[in-house]
């Protein structure tokens, strides 16, 4: 169960639910379009209305990712991105803003590292704590032991297809939020999103959830109002993947702050 007294990510949703809304999360991936400019993008993101950074670690076969961030994260595969890159990279970003910073990575780049060495060397750095996609609850008791020992967040996935069962394992299992994903497949913008979405987030709700933030799709500040209307956080990916490629730091800047828009109280 998520307890915001000592979960960074769990205090700061709060803070925007206690404001009358409910936070945005943004995410871009570690090294794209080089190490230095996407630790200058997140704090961009930071610096512009976003209130948790998501950031990708790359991974050689993303199967949950779209055609965007998949482009993204091989473009930084190829610049030499490594997974003990990451944590000089999460350092200098809390250096410079005070936004929680989680990783969200596969399993088998952690497995590889080690999972007491990796939650060491991300809570030293100062992370937050880790999104792991393609691990449930049941088999994530290596990590979730790692991860209580170093005082990191965890954050396990829901989905429309999920038993009862499994939304009650991700609700117990996971510290910060449960990732509420709003359709099946994989990651991308969308001019609607799926309703299924808040049924999911209903379902949470009955089973315990205390902060259940919904990505996949997500691309406007309507969108994000809709969705801040049922939901703790809306998760922002490729919006901000794309406007870095498109127009670098200038135009992640305009459209952060555009997409936070829809979380703030008028």
């Amino acid at each position: 169960m998520i307890d915001s007294t000592t979960s960074k990510v769990g205090a700061a949703i709060h803070a925007r639910k206690n404001a009358g809304s409910g936070a945005v999360i943004g995410y871009l991936p570690l090294g794209f379009p080089d190490i230095q400019t996407s630790i200058d993008a997140a704090v961009t993101l930071a610096n512009n209305g976003v209130d948790v950074l998501e950031l990708g670690l790359p991974y050689s076969d993303p199967v949950m990712d779209g055609p965007v961030i998949q482009a993204a994260t091989q473009r930084a595969l190829a610049e030499g991105y490594r997974v003990r890159d990451t944590f000089p990279a999460v350092r200098e970003i809390v250096s410079q803003v005070k936004t929680p910073v989680l990783v969200m990575t596969y399993w088998n780049p952690v497995a590889q590292f080690g999972a007491q060495r990796f939650a060491d060397e991300l809570s030293a750095a100062g992370g937050a704590g880790l999104i792991t996609p393609d691990l449930i609850p049941d088999e994530g008791s290596e990590w979730m032991a790692a991860a209580t020992a170093a005082d990191l967040d965890r954050v396990f996935l829901a989905a429309p297809s999920s038993s009862e069962t499994r939304l009650k394992q991700a609700v117990e299992a996971s510290r910060g939020f449960v990732y509420t994903v709003s359709t099946m497949g994989i990651t991308g913008a969308r001019s609607d999103v799926d309703s299924a979405a808040a049924t999911l987030v209903a379902r949470l709700r009955a089973v315990g959830v205390d902060n259940a933030c919904v990505g996949l799709g997500i691309s406007t500040a309507q969108q994000v109002r809709e969705v801040l209307a049922y939901a703790d956080g809306a998760i922002i990916g490729s919006a901000f993947v794309r406007a870095l490629a498109e127009g670098g730091l200038e135009r992640l800047a305009a459209v952060s702050s555009d997409l936070a828009s829809g979380s703030r109280v008028s």
